[in-house]
């Protein structure tokens, strides 16, 4: 079930190919904030196949806060994004010319084609998708990468026990929001974090969360205390800093933490968890990871997820912006928390 009614149907045809597409590439490393200028829009000839490759035309492409990380020289789990090269980021699209035996034109597929209206990949690189009982979009959202995140960081990390609680930060966005299913679905008391009453209240009232504190409203500690009477058994983090805080203060004994991101630092401030000695005295358990590390575990989690979406038991939103254009501006709204539930831009 979505939220977003604006999201049409999906034609099984294959468009006519161009001999060009549009591009856009990193064309300057981020000093602090993004800003539009740290990217270039490009056209592009439509490379010829080589053997097993496949031609795609894109349709939707996922932006994810992972990007912005990927921007910056620094060391880290993955290699920088390379200057003047497309902008990584996955797709789903249509296959318009195929060297691949296991691809026919016409079939939709996923894959890391980037901020790009076509692209070239080896077939074998490419995740065929069943459009006919989930929508092409939502493979980048619940049934995607931020699913598994979800998922993974739940089953793996937490794993929640019925009547224990867990807080969600970014609890409005496309990870959290199925964390907090996913767990309310294990018969958890679930606790979001969002920014603004409006959010808070699609966490509560759409997605079914039992209470969801609104960090913007000044109060998030004494929020966060009003809303675990009980204290916290399990806590998902996707922001860092002071949500962090707030949920480590109210944890109980052997309380897991699956640390799935820190957007609350990726202008590059320093995110220190400032109480480290609770970590000890109620003998926390900390991990992070990154679900790409993983994919043994894809094929059940992905099977899990597809069928609460095609069973109408996972709800979620997207944000959608029109056109490749609109990508730098969105990504941007996205890391000041803009968008509600799964930002994607849909190409034309």
């Amino acid at each position: 079930m979505s939220t977003s009614p604006d999201l049409p149907a999906v034609a099984r045809s294959a468009p006519e190919i161009p001999r060009h597409y549009q591009r856009i590439v990193l064309a300057s490393r981020p000093r602090g904030p993004v800003l539009p200028e740290n990217f270039r829009i490009e056209t592009v000839a439509v490379p010829a196949l080589g053997d097993s490759e496949v031609l795609v035309r894109n349709h939707y492409l996922s932006l994810d806060p992972y990007m912005r990380g990927r921007m910056s020289a620094a060391k880290s789990y993955a290699a920088s994004q390379e200057l003047e090269h497309t902008m990584i980021g996955n797709t789903v699209g249509q296959v318009v010319a195929s060297r691949h035996a296991g691809m026919a034109v016409g079939d939709y597929v996923g894959g890391l084609l980037g901020w790009a209206e076509m692209g070239v990949a080896d077939g074998a690189a490419l995740r065929k998708l069943d459009v006919t009982q989930v929508a092409l979009p939502v493979y980048l959202g619940a049934v995607g990468m931020p699913g598994m995140a979800a998922w993974y960081g739940l089953t793996q990390i937490i794993q929640p026990k019925a009547g224990e609680t867990l807080v969600v930060s970014a609890a409005s966005g496309a990870v959290g929001s199925v964390v907090g299913q996913l767990a309310k679905l294990r018969g958890c008391r679930v606790v979001g974090i969002a920014g603004g009453a409006a959010k808070c209240a699609h966490v509560r009232d759409v997605l079914g969360f039992d209470a969801c504190v609104d960090y913007k409203a000044g109060n998030l500690e004494a929020d966060l205390a009003a809303a675990t009477p009980d204290g916290v058994d399990g806590i998902f983090e996707n922001v860092g800093g002071a949500t962090l805080e707030a949920a480590l203060a109210r944890t109980n004994a052997f309380a897991r933490i699956a640390l799935c991101g820190l957007i609350g630092g990726f202008n590059g401030q320093e995110m220190p968890i400032k109480n480290s000695r609770i970590l000890l005295i109620r003998r926390l358990s900390l991990r992070g990871f990154i679900v790409t590390e993983h994919m043994e575990l894809w094929p059940q989690g992905l099977q899990e997820l597809q069928a609460l979406v095609a069973a109408g038991k996972l709800k979620y939103h997207h944000s959608v912006a029109q056109g490749l254009a609109s990508a730098p501006q969105a990504f941007i709204g996205l890391l000041q928390g803009q968008n509600l539930g799964k930002q994607l831009v849909k190409l034309n």
